[in-house]
C-alpha cells in the first residue's frame, strides 16, 4: 500500500488532503478505533458532523492516534437546528469541546434550510466571524444547489471553500460540480462509492457495475478503489466511510495508479441522475430539526 495522500488547495490557500475518512452512520463505539486505524494508516483528513453524534469519539481517536494535531485536517458540520448567528457560534464551541480541539480546519453548514434560508445566511455569517478570528482555517457548505450558492454568496463576504455534496458514478451532479468550479469551490464527495444510492433502495449497485469492475481487473484494484481514483482524478475530495480496518486500508490504497481520460469519461457516462436520500431543498425544522446535545 502506498501512503502518499494527494493534496488539494482551497480557494483561500489552505491545503487539505484529498482523501479522508468519513464517519456518517459510524456507531459511537466503533468510531474511535476507525479514526485511529485511519490516521495510523496514513489518512490525514477526518470528516464528522454534529448530527452524526460521534464527535466525542472522533476526538478520542485524534488523541489516541500516533499523529500530531497539526498534521490532521479536522472538519465537522453544524446541523440546521443551530442555524442563526448566535446559535451557530454556540454550536461551534460545542463541537470544539466534543472534539477536544482548539480550532477546526474546516467547518461546514450541513444542509440548506430552504424555507428559512435567512437562518442559513446568519449561520454562515457566524462562520465568517470565526474564520476572521482564526478559530477555523476554512469554511464552507454542504448540499447547496447552484441557486442556493448564488443566493448565499450575494449576502455574505467569503466564498465557500468547499461544497460537500453527494457524488458517485451513479449520481455525479455535473451541473452542481460546474457551479462549484465556477466559483473555485472544491467539490467534496460524500457517499463516494455509492452507499447512499444503494441504501435508499435503488437496485443498481455501483460496486457491481461492469465498467467499474472491468477497470478494477485492469489495474488489479477493487471497484471501490477505482471509484475513489475517479474522484481524485476529477480533482474532488472524497470521504469514504468504513469502520473495518482492512477496508479503511483498502480505500487509502489508491495513489499508485490513475485513470485515463477515456476511462474517466466511461465512468462519467454511468450517471443516472437519481439521488440517494432526501432532496436538500425538502429539509425543514419541522421534519428534520432535532436538538444536538451538549
Amino acid at each position: 500500500m502506498t501512503s502518499t495522500n494527494s493534496l488539494v488547495t482551497l480557494n483561500n490557500g489552505v491545503r487539505m488532503p484529498a482523501l479522508g475518512l468519513g464517519v456518517f452512520q459510524s456507531k459511537p463505539e466503533e468510531t474511535t478505533d476507525a479514526v485511529v486505524a485511519a490516521l495510523n494508516g496514513g489518512y490525514r483528513l477526518i470528516d464528522t458532523a454534529a448530527a452524526y453524534m460521534n464527535e466525542r469519539e472522533v476526538g478520542e481517536g485524534l488523541r489516541r492516534a500516533e499523529v500530531g494535531r497539526a498534521d490532521i485536517f479536522v472538519e465537522t458540520k453544524i446541523w440546521i437546528t443551530d442555524y442563526g448567528f448566535d446559535s451557530a457560534l454556540r454550536a461551534f464551541d460545542v463541537s470544539l469541546r466534543k472534539l477536544g480541539v482548539d480550532y477546526l480546519d474546516l467547518w461546514l453548514l450541513h444542509q440548506p434550510l430552504a424555507k428559512e434560508f435567512d437562518k442559513t445566511i446568519e449561520a454562515y455569517k457566524a462562520a465568517e466571524r470565526l474564520l476572521a478570528e482564526g478559530r477555523v482555517r476554512a469554511i464552507g457548505v454542504s448540499n447547496l444547489t447552484p441557486s442556493r450558492l448564488e443566493l448565499l454568496m450575494s449576502q455574505t463576504e467569503v466564498v465557500p471553500a468547499v461544497n460537500q455534496i453527494q457524488v458517485h458514478p451513479y449520481y455525479s451532479q455535473p451541473d452542481l460540480r460546474a457551479a462549484n468550479r465556477k466559483h473555485d469551490i472544491l467539490t467534496q464527495s460524500w457517499s463516494p462509492i455509492g452507499g447512499a444510492y444503494t441504501y435508499r433502495g435503488n437496485e443498481r449497485k455501483p460496486l457491481l457495475d461492469p465498467v467499474i469492475v472491468a477497470l478494477g481487473r485492469k489495474y488489479s484494484k477493487t471497484a471501490a478503489q477505482v471509484m475513489l481514483r475517479w474522484h481524485l482524478d476529477h480533482g474532488f475530495s472524497a470521504i469514504p466511510k468504513s469502520v473495518k480496518p482492512e477496508r479503511i486500508a483498502e480505500n487509502f490504497d489508491v495513489f499508485d495508479f490513475s485513470l485515463t481520460a477515456e476511462e474517466i469519461a466511461s465512468i462519467d457516462a454511468l450517471d443516472t441522475g437519481v439521488r440517494g436520500g432526501p432532496d436538500p431543498e425538502s429539509l425543514d425544522l419541522e421534519t428534520y430539526g432535532f436538538a444536538i446535545p451538549d
